[in-house]
């Protein structure tokens, strides 16, 4: 922390956008994160980043930050310029923030005590942000860089899940060498992983989120056009089997005495879509049941297995574990989400709400946690 925050309020940077396909779904967690944080007790400073990278200093204005008549918000159209730039110093002796404009004196914004990153996807949840706190000795809620960086390559966290003894599906990696080399030889991969495990597949890019860019692949016919889909997004795809059963979500949240797992939640079967895409979750709005209609045997077997999945990635603050509760009984993680949405319909702060946890204290904990945690090695 900066030597004044001992007399005035600890400074908030809230950074949301970027270049990710999951841009729009930042700026709604944004705003939702901007109406929730308790401006008497923190200073805010919203940075917007442009689809192309630039970061932008942007309006304090949540309610532009939300989905107006199906169309999804943007950072250029809150942007106060279309030229001035946010810069942070990767100096960890200043945290000073300054904007700039071309022909203009630069102006120097104060300093910032946290960063709130709420970027999904590539270049913001995947350890690449992180990694630009770590070297600017700025606090940041959330997972470090390792943890993060395996928290969005979907093929490395089953990996780590593995060696842990966590439960995995079946599933196939197509790096993109393999492609570049012999299209052929990885469809006939995706083929003979299918004669194995049977039709339908679900084809997905390695390392994007909010259900981008996935295809459920009834049969032969459709996989080409899903392979082009995926890489559409990512030149590494994932290919997994159909799991049969229910989706049931979990919270895990760092407390004091360690993370904890919220009550779980369940994801309904969604009539109007084939699987739980980006439509359901956001235009949409399929509806989550909170808690998840489970045994008290089934409730801590899955707050167990969150709770595990947490700590095998070396994850810290917050995480979202996604499983599959299986016809047999038994419980399968799908993935972990280290930077989970907070807008109004998610389910990760609505599993806090119905565990005691409400969103302005969801939001004062992380900030608190993120605060009085180093950057560096820990």
């Amino acid at each position: 922390m900066s030597s004044e925050t001992s007399h005035h309020k600890p400074r908030v940077a809230v950074v949301f956008g970027g270049r990710s396909s999951e841009h729009a779904i930042s700026v709604l967690t944004a705003g939702a994160v901007l109406r929730a944080i308790d401006r008497e007790k923190y200073d805010v400073l919203p940075i917007g980043i442009t689809t192309d990278g630039r970061w932008a200093l942007t309006a304090d204005d949540p309610e532009r930050m939300a989905i107006a008549d199906r169309q999804l918000p943007t950072v250029a159209a809150l942007a106060e310029s279309t030229e001035g730039a946010v810069v942070l110093p990767v100096d960890p002796t200043n945290r000073e923030v300054v904007y700039s404009e071309p022909g203009s004196v630069p102006k120097a914004l104060g300093e910032v005590d946290v960063v709130f990153p709420v970027l999904h996807g590539p270049y913001g949840e995947d350890g690449t942000l992180q990694g630009l706190l770590e070297l600017s000795g700025v606090p940041y809620v959330g997972s470090g860089v390792l943890a993060s960086a395996v928290g969005q390559d979907k093929d490395y966290m089953k990996r780590v899940f593995t060696s842990f003894g966590l439960p995995v599906g079946p599933y196939e990696v197509i790096r993109p060498r393999e492609w570049e080399k012999d299209p052929a030889a990885a469809r006939r991969k995706i083929v003979d992983f299918a004669a194995e495990h049977g039709w339908p597949l679900f084809v997905k890019p390695a390392r994007a989120g909010s259900s981008m860019g996935i295809t459920k692949v009834d049969d032969l016919g459709g996989l080409d056009e899903a392979i082009e889909e995926a890489r559409r997004h990512d030149p590494k795809i994932l290919v997994e089997s159909l799991l049969r059963g229910r989706e049931i979500e979990c919270g895990v949240l760092e407390f004091e005495d360690g993370p904890r797992a919220s009550v779980p939640a369940e994801i309904p079967p969604v009539t109007a879509h084939d699987f739980y895409d980006f439509e359901a979750k956001y235009i949409d709005s399929a509806d989550g049941i909170v808690p998840a209609p489970l045994t008290a045997e089934q409730t801590a077997k899955v707050q167990e297995l969150a709770v595990a999945a947490f700590d095998a990635a070396s994850c810290e603050g917050l995480v979202r574990a996604d499983f599959f509760l299986q016809d047999n009984g038994e419980f399968v993680i799908n993935e972990i989400n280290t930077l989970p949405g907070f807008t109004p319909i998610s389910m990760y702060p609505r599993m806090w709400q119905e565990s005691g946890v409400s969103y302005p204290e969801l939001i004062d904990r992380l900030l608190q946690a993120a605060l009085h945690r180093s950057t560096g090695l820990r």
